[in-house]
């Protein structure tokens, strides 16, 4: 590996859940500001939501595809290898041009691959600079689009990845506050049993392919079991009496 100065640095740059509208002028200012701008993709090679919103903001030139195990849920050796494949090939980048962004959806610090990516180049290129600029997450650009409020006065707020499983998130929802669910699109008829056993799901309202063709915002009571897309989002919000400031 080549020797790399000090002073080069990997930037993490949210650039929200779809709509790229939604990129903050600090992270368009991070990726044109960077000599190239990294952006994962599938084995499969289509473009993803990173990929397609950073395309507003900076030209096809500068970005640079690398490939990630982002839909590799068994193998394990298989998705680690798939992140040593990468990390060695952002360390190629950074020896070559010094300031490296890596884009990735809604937020670099929440359920990013970027966390793996910086953890790899810690160790491949030491004296690194990494950074991260923070962006707009899913469960915020559906509440907003939605209408669903996210907390009021002394409310918590639950965060649930059902990859995790099904009993994790009726765990969330049997506790006070309200929760969101990520990822639950291939498991959404348990996520529905869960609603109605915990008695939530009249109020929730779940959303996929926000701010982009085919969005679809609707009733939880409305999900059927029928599977939905993978990077579907789920608001269940707390249990509120109506009154103003009635959690204060």
């Amino acid at each position: 590996m080549p020797d790399v100065m000090s002073s080069s640095r990997l930037i993490g740059v949210g650039v929200g859940p779809g709509d790229p509208e939604l990129v903050t002028v600090k992270g368009v200012n991070a990726l044109r500001a960077a000599d190239v701008v990294v952006v994962p993709v599938m084995d499969t090679g289509e473009r993803g939501r990173a990929e397609a919103t950073v395309l507003h903001y900076v030209p096809q030139e500068k970005v640079v595809r690398v490939v990630f195990a982002l839909n590799e849920r068994t193998d394990h050796g298989r998705r680690e290898a798939a992140w040593d494949a990468a990390g060695e090939r952002v360390a190629q980048l950074l020896a070559a041009h010094g300031s490296v962004a890596f884009a990735t959806i809604g937020d670099p610090n929440v359920y990013s691959t970027f966390t793996y990516l910086a953890h790899t180049i810690g160790a491949l290129v030491p004296g690194v600079v990494v950074e991260t600029v923070p962006g707009i997450t899913a469960m915020q650009d559906l509440a907003a689009r939605s209408g669903a409020v996210l907390t009021e006065g002394t409310e918590p707020l639950t965060l649930v990845p059902v990859t995790a499983g099904s009993a994790v998130l009726k765990d969330a929802l049997a506790g006070p506050g309200t929760v969101v669910a990520y990822k639950f699109g291939r498991q959404a008829a348990e996520v529905a049993e869960a609603l109605r056993e915990t008695g939530r799901i009249e109020d929730a309202v779940w959303g996929s392919a926000l701010g982009l063709d085919g969005e679809s915002i609707r009733s939880a009571a409305e999900l059927d079991g029928v599977p939905l897309p993978y990077l579907s989002t789920l608001i269940a919000p707390a249990r509120r009496d109506g009154t103003r400031g009635g959690k204060l």
